[in-house]
This record gives C-alpha cells, sequence and structure tokens, in this order.
C-alpha cells in the first residue's frame, strides 16, 4: 500500500515537471537569439580550436584529433547550450515575476528549477549524442572503450551546468548582464577543464589545480571513456570530485537563488 501511495504522489509531480518543461521548450524556441547560440556555437567553437591542437603532439598523449573534438564539442554544448542560456533563463522568468507566481502553486522550489532546465538539459543531451554519432563517422573514431565514463560525465556535466547557471543568476540583475556574468565560467572552464585545450599538455602542477574547476571531472569522464586511458581509481576520484561539486552548487542555490527580481 505505502509503495502505492509514493507511485500515485510522484505522477502528479510528473505531469506538473512536464507542463512547465513543455511552456519553457516553447520560450526556448521564441528566442533565436538563444536558439542560435545553443545550437551553432558548440558545432562551430571545436574548428576554431583546431590549429592550437595540431601544434600537440596528441598520440604521446593518447589522443586523437576525433576524441578531442568530440570532448570540445561536449564541452561547449555544456557551456553554451545549457549553462548560458539557462542563466538568461532564470534571470528573465525572476525579473517577469513567472518564478514567484509559480510558487504560489502546487510546484515545490526542486520542482520549478528542474522544469525550467528541463528544455536546455534536454538539448545539450541531445546534441552530446548527435556530436558523438557525427565525430564517430566523420573522423572514423571507432567504439568508446569506455562509452559508460562518458554518459556519467555528460550528466554530470548537465547537472551541474544547470545548477551553476541558478547560481550565476542568483546574483545576476539583468537578462542583459547574464552573458556577462556566466562569462567568467565560461571561459576559466574553456581554457582550463580540458574543453579548449587538453590538460595532459599543461605543467603537471597546473593540471592538477585545474582538476579541480567544476566542469573538470565531467571532462575528465567523458575524455577518458573515449581514450580508454582512465583508471578505475582516477575514475572515482573524478566522480568524487563532481559530486562535492554537485553538493556545493546544490547549497549554494539553497541560500541564495532569488525568486523575486533584483531591486
Amino acid at each position: 500500500m505505502s509503495g502505492n501511495r509514493v507511485v500515485a504522489g510522484l505522477v502528479p509531480g510528473g505531469r506538473r515537471l512536464r507542463a512547465l518543461g513543455r511552456a519553457e521548450l516553447t520560450l526556448l524556441g521564441r528566442n533565436r537569439t538563444a536558439v542560435v547560440t545553443a545550437l551553432l556555437l558548440p558545432l562551430a567553437l571545436p574548428f576554431s580550436v583546431r590549429p592550437a591542437v595540431d601544434k600537440i603532439d596528441l598520440e604521446a598523449e593518447g589522443l586523437s584529433i576525433g576524441t578531442v573534438t568530440l570532448t570540445a564539442a561536449i564541452g561547449f554544448s555544456l557551456l553554451f547550450a545549457v549553462y548560458s542560456s539557462l542563466v538568461s533563463a532564470f534571470v528573465a522568468r525572476r525579473e517577469e515575476l513567472v518564478l514567484k507566481r509559480l510558487r504560489t502553486g502546487e510546484l515545490g522550489d526542486p520542482e520549478i528549477l528542474a522544469g525550467t532546465a528541463l528544455p536546455a538539459m534536454g538539448l545539450g543531451l541531445a546534441q552530446a549524442v548527435v556530436l558523438a554519432v557525427g565525430c564517430t563517422v566523420l573522423l572514423d573514431m571507432g567504439a568508446p572503450p569506455a562509452p559508460y565514463l562518458t554518459v556519467l560525465g555528460v550528466l554530470f556535466g548537465l547537472v551541474l551546468c544547470a545548477l551553476l547557471a541558478a547560481v550565476t543568476a542568483s546574483f545576476t540583475r539583468t537578462v542583459e548582464s547574464a552573458q556577462v556574468t556566466a562569462l567568467p565560467l565560461v571561459l576559466v572552464s574553456m581554457m582550463g577543464s580540458g574543453i579548449g585545450i587538453p590538460t595532459q599538455v599543461l605543467p603537471d602542477r597546473l593540471a592538477s589545480l585545474c582538476e579541480l574547476l567544476p566542469l573538470s571531472p565531467a571532462i575528465r569522464l567523458i575524455q577518458g571513456g573515449l581514450t580508454g586511458h582512465l583508471s578505475g581509481y582516477e575514475a572515482l576520484g573524478a566522480a568524487g570530485t563532481a559530486l562535492a561539486w554537485t553538493g556545493l552548487a546544490v547549497f549554494a542555490v539553497r541560500g541564495w537563488f532569488r525568486w523575486e527580481p533584483r531591486r
């Protein structure tokens, strides 16, 4: 009986979450700038780092042009399709009083944030799948040695980017300033988390510091699944760091997220 009550309680919550997700997807589709940014930048930016990658002896680092390109493409998708677009979405819904009105209904705070994030996270996941298939075919990569690590890294990346977007939105005053407040994490992640430049080519001390950045463990798992060069101990360490960042981000959202317009 208790199991039936739990299921009965979950069904309405799932319906409300899907309804909010569909509404957010409609709003996302009407924002042409957000759609172009989310769809085209992750596809175009990996080619911009190609000249720098060509100067690296990838084979000596256990890498290939395919694994570097796919890792970069998925990383850019997380940064732009999920993180940057969600910062703008959270701020816009807050300033338009949408979040405040939603809190007066049956939805709980986690459901409101999750429903708002669902379309962007779904887009990021779909892009990761399309990019993986495209790179496998076009760059003749072959099947990844440890696909479960790549999947785990993508999932960690999606959740972390959504949470970090909510944290960033907490101190973002307007939609116009959202791209500015999101820029520091974007730049730091591009340069230090192994998205634009593989961390294997960085000096050891700098690489160790970069491994502690928020998106570094997710990118490390993604790349480790593609190359098969990540040991079980290293994978557990990356997963543990990702969990720690997730916990910190949840704590920050609960303490700092603003549901009413900033004045």
